[in-house]
């Protein structure tokens, strides 16, 4: 063979409708790191479903290129034969990826197949456990409602949810989609408190409109960025004021600004702020209703919201909570 003018380097991520993988991502990593090391020149053409800016297969020259290299995956289908014709003149080489028919045509088609698993042979481990390791991103948790129907036309819920997944979605972070409603028979969803606290103590931070979503990431020493869904205001934005928790943005004015400021915060000092919070929960040095219960229970029965001889049930409300 000879030796190699400039590479392009190809996967499954290349195809018009080719997904990526991050095995596949971390795979071509690998590869990309001996290429490097050896001084060896080459592109990478990407799907333009997954990045629509970069280089294409579609878009490339064949001519430009003395080698096509093959990464990751299984070496199948028309699409992989269709290499094999359109860079017919290059050396073609497939590397850590999966044989399944040894003599289909996309597996003939390359000069040499450098595989991970194939018939016959002992499997080698995949590209995509010796990447080069990028420094660890933070795991944030989201947990967003789209009921509360009860607020009415003050409900800024599908704004909110836009605009916050929006932003989320240029955040170099890891995404865990949440939800705080339990289920026995799912398995998508937690059966109890503990298995949801259990994921939320692990986290770097959670992002939410809910008040469960803010309580018990806090309860968890986890720091919360909350956005009240209700304009003008309601029990998200009591619950952080009871908290004694500033990392809270109304409904009318979220914006990447905001976001981006109270972001900072939670993962510098609010780490702190939170386990503080964490800790004035199970040392019971907050108050909350179940704290009047047993006064409550000592107390003359009134139907709420109607006088009945003596005080109604919301006017003996402590304010201290």
């Amino acid at each position: 063979m000879t030796a190699p003018r400039r590479i392009l380097l190809t996967g499954w991520f290349s195809f018009h409708d080719g997904e990526a993988t991050a095995g596949d991502v971390l795979a071509l990593a690998r590869v990309e790191e001996v290429l490097d090391r050896a001084g060896c020149p080459y592109d990478v053409v990407w799907s333009p479903g997954f990045r629509p800016r970069a280089p294409h297969l579609d878009e490339v020259r064949p001519e430009r290129y003395s080698h096509l290299v093959f990464v990751c995956g299984p070496v199948h289908g028309p699409q992989i034969e269709e290499l094999h014709r359109r860079f017919a003149h290059c050396v073609r080489i497939a590397v850590g990826t999966s044989v399944v028919d040894p003599r289909a045509p996309a597996v003939t088609g390359f000069h040499r197949v450098v595989a991970r698993d194939a018939p016959g042979t002992e499997p080698v481990t995949d590209l995509a456990a010796r990447a080069p390791a990028d420094p660890a991103r933070p795991v944030v948790g989201v947990i967003l409602t789209h009921g509360q129907h009860e607020y009415g036309p003050q409900r800024r819920h599908d704004l909110v949810a836009e605009r916050v997944t929006r932003w989320l979605a240029g955040k170099d972070c890891a995404r865990l989609e949440l939800e705080t409603r339990l289920d026995t028979r799912d398995w998508r969803l937690c059966a109890t408190p503990a298995q949801l606290s259990s994921v939320l103590s692990r986290l770097d931070l959670v992002v939410t409109d809910r008040l469960h979503g803010l309580v018990l990431a806090l309860r968890a020493g986890t720091p919360a960025l909350a956005v009240d869904p209700i304009a003008g205001g309601a029990k998200v934005t009591a619950q952080a004021r009871a908290c004694h928790w500033p990392a809270l943005l109304p409904a009318e004015s979220v914006d990447g600004d905001g976001l981006e400021r109270w972001w900072k915060w939670c993962l510098g000092a609010g780490r702190g702020a939170a386990r503080g919070v964490r800790g004035e929960f199970a040392r019971g040095g907050v108050r909350d209703g179940a704290d009047d219960l047993l006064s409550a229970l000592d107390g003359r029965r009134s139907t709420p919201g109607r006088e009945s001889g003596g005080d109604s049930p919301l006017s003996t409300i402590d304010s201290r909570q």
